[in-house]
């Protein structure tokens, strides 16, 4: 992959790069410290891959990050050292560090959008750490970007990178975030959650990618993940976290096949959850032959069209790109179609959301995949819920108050979140935060954007019990937007597969989901990871031999 003269000398597989004794780590939440990260020894040979999995909130990110010898603002280091390559990066300058961070060491974020500057082209976001440490001349940056680019299966990659961050997919930019930690050709890379973004056909040539790059170089990597069936085809040995503290760490076929502990027996027991689907000829959302594009750009739909029955949940599903995001924004009104309507409650809704009355705005809600851009880092949990329950209900002072309470219950946190600001929270406890803000309107219809992507097993499964409960108690519809066949399974009555701003096929769950399937649908089907270590080389290897 790219230049063998980056391949640093002194990689020799097997050799110890990093060594993590007794890491504490707090956090400060209203001038009080409590622990996050509580005495955990980690050790990364070159050429390792170590999964950390856990529930949201067990230290995963922050464990990570602190091998780079970085803590989170209002986080700091109480206990332990980190040692990388012979370094004690908690003794070494903070000259030292920044040296060492995208050169030697890179990070890869679970929220690309988040991370890229809205003002830079990729390109030049790609290029900038190698071309600053003075790894490469900027032409010779441009050309590598560009066949990482290809190799991660981003479209025309000679040419994305020159737009902006938000004219591509969630799961491209995701990509170009991965392309740009392999620029330097790291010795460890810190992936976490990288495939959370992306589609299954997509995540199959990301995995297969940073795979690649891990063996052909000896990169050490950690990869932390909520998705069991992806770190089985990543990791060479997995460690448990919770609330902090390590439970359990094994070799990943060792593990896979006899986890010791209780609380790694019910991460793998989880996502048994299979909705019985249901319809009804009464529809509250229907979409007739919609066309639309971004400016004068190529279109992203092309005469869609998708009903969605009252109280039912619709799932859509199609790679990174296939036009689903933006089904959802023509729904709401953030992006009128060229083409085509839109009926809510059998009455058109005007395309703009500038020309839609306070009642139709209330009626239909979206919850975001990424909750680190949707949620406003200066406001607390009482703004962020309260202000719906203001400006749609007119509530105010103890009652407003008394109701932003109740909502945190029906998504499982407690009063003590009221004050909290995003950065306070977990990635999970964020995405509750900005569920009870769609719930706190009161709507009809809610469009769920991969709204439990960035969730693990354990709460996913709960956040889409709770959304089914929701669903039965008030009669809520759900346009349910995602990549996850599971979440599919435990929560729709209806699937529409779309591709290339096309729908390919629709219906009833039972009848999409059973063979024969068109070729389109069985290919998402086929790139679901399975539990099982072998899953992914067996995988590329029936598509090579098909392809011959």
């Amino acid at each position: 992959m790219g230049n063998d003269n980056l391949k640093q000398p002194g990689r020799t597989k097997g050799d110890v790069l990093l060594e993590m004794r007794g890491v504490m780590i707090e956090g400060e939440s209203d001038d009080v410290w409590h622990q996050i990260v509580k005495g955990i020894d980690l050790t990364l040979r070159r050429g390792e891959v170590l999964g950390l999995i856990g529930e949201s909130g067990a230290g995963k990110s922050t464990l990570g990050i602190a091998a780079m010898g970085f803590a989170r603002p209002g986080c700091r280091f109480n206990g332990g050292t980190v040692t990388f390559d012979g370094m004690d990066l908690l003794k070494a300058t903070d000259e030292e560090r920044r040296r060492l961070r995208g050169s030697r060491i890179a990070y890869v974020a679970q929220s690309a959008s988040a991370s890229f500057n809205p003002a830079h082209r990729l390109i030049d976001q790609t290029i900038e750490t190698e071309t600053q440490h003075g790894i490469r001349e900027t032409a010779a940056a441009v050309a590598d970007a560009k066949d990482l680019y290809g190799r991660l299966r981003l479209p025309d990659p000679n040419n994305i990178g020159s737009r902006y961050p938000h004219q591509v997919s969630g799961g491209q930019l995701q990509r170009v975030m991965t392309a740009m930690a392999m620029t330097c050709r790291p010795d460890l890379i810190i992936f976490d959650e990288p495939t959370t973004a992306l589609d299954v056909t997509t995540q199959v040539e990301v995995l297969a990618s940073i795979r690649a790059i891990v063996e052909e170089f000896h990169t050490a990597a950690i990869y932390i993940t909520h998705d069991l069936a992806v770190v089985a085809q990543m990791a060479h040995r997995i460690m448990v976290l919770r609330h902090g503290k390590l439970v359990e760490e094994a070799p990943t076929r060792e593990m896979l096949a006899a986890p010791k502990e209780a609380y790694t027996r019910s991460l793998w027991a989880v996502r048994g959850l299979a909705k019985q689907e249901t319809t009804t000829e009464d529809l509250i959302l229907k979409v007739e032959n919609v066309d639309a594009a971004y400016g004068n750009a190529v279109k992203i739909l092309d005469n869609v069209s998708v009903s969605v029955p009252r109280g039912r949940t619709v799932a859509v599903v199609g790679e990174s790109g296939s036009g689903k995001s933006t089904l959802a924004r023509v729904v709401t009104g953030l992006l009128p179609p060229s083409k085509g309507s839109v009926k809510f409650n059998g009455a058109d809704l005007p395309p703009a959301l500038a020309q839609r009355d306070k009642e139709s705005l209330r009626r239909i809600q979206m919850i975001y995949q990424s909750p680190d851009t949707a949620l406003n880092p200066r406001h607390r949990v009482y703004d962020i819920i309260g202000r719906p329950l203001t400006f749609y209900h007119n509530l105010r002072g103890n009652t407003l108050e008394a109701r932003i309470v109740e909502l945190l219950k029906m998504i499982e946190l407690d009063e003590s979140y009221i004050d909290r600001l995003p950065a306070e929270m977990s990635g999970g406890q964020k995405q509750r935060i900005c569920i009870a803000r769609a719930l706190a309107a009161e709507p009809d219809l809610i469009i769920c954007d991969e709204v439990t992507s960035a969730l693990d097993q354990i709460v996913q499964e709960e956040i889409l019990k709770l959304l089914l409960r929701l669903q039965a108690e008030f009669d809520i519809s759900y346009l349910f937007i995602t990549h996850d066949i599971a979440t599919v399974r435990a929560i729709a009555d209806e699937i529409v597969v779309m591709n290339q701003g096309k729908v390919v096929q629709q219906g009833l769950k039972t009848k999409v989901l059973s063979p024969p399937h068109p070729a389109y649908t069985e290919l998402l089907l086929s790139s679901v990871p399975e539990m099982d270590p072998d899953w992914l080389t067996n995988l590329l290897q029936k598509r090579q031999a098909k392809a011959k």
